[in-house]
């Protein structure tokens, strides 16, 4: 029997898991924040099950762009949503009540500076995870299907 593709897998991580059942159930993103700051709700397809993942995100946004840092907190190495998106880099953004497609892009050089910047402006922890680990934390840029 093959696995449903479109069958959600919960997160194996308490409060990740918790987070996306609070979002869930107010059908808001703005029930939810991390130490006061705003999160946003990506839902991807896992990279190895091929299942549904979600997992809430800070919320780094310049004039309707998204971005996702993959930060792990500062771990040596990439979240696990990292893999998903370079294998399947379509995903749905919910930012307070609004769900829109985008399709995730990595990014480097300038495009990368400008945008860690306003990642760090957004959440400044990162700055902290960067001296972290000796990994350069990679950022996506989230373009909108239109």
């Amino acid at each position: 029997m093959t696995p449903n593709a479109d069958e959600y897998a919960p997160s194996p991580t308490d409060w990740v898991r918790t987070m996306v059942e609070k979002i869930e159930d107010a059908g808001t993103t703005d029930v939810a924040d991390i130490i006061g700051l705003p999160v946003v709700l990506l839902t991807m397809r896992g990279a190895r099950s091929g299942k549904i993942r979600k997992v809430p995100l800070m919320r780094v946004e310049h004039h309707g762009v998204y971005a996702a840092v993959a930060s792990l907190g500062g771990a040596p190495k990439h979240p696990v949503w990292y893999y998903n998106l370079k294998a399947d880099p379509k995903l749905t953004l919910q930012d307070g009540d609004v769900t829109r497609e985008y399709v995730a892009r990595e990014i480097e050089g300038a495009e990368y500076d400008e945008w860690w910047e306003r990642s760090v402006a957004a959440y400044p922890p990162y700055a902290d995870y960067q001296t972290k680990t000796s990994r350069k934390i990679p950022q996506f840029l989230l373009d909108p299907v239109k």
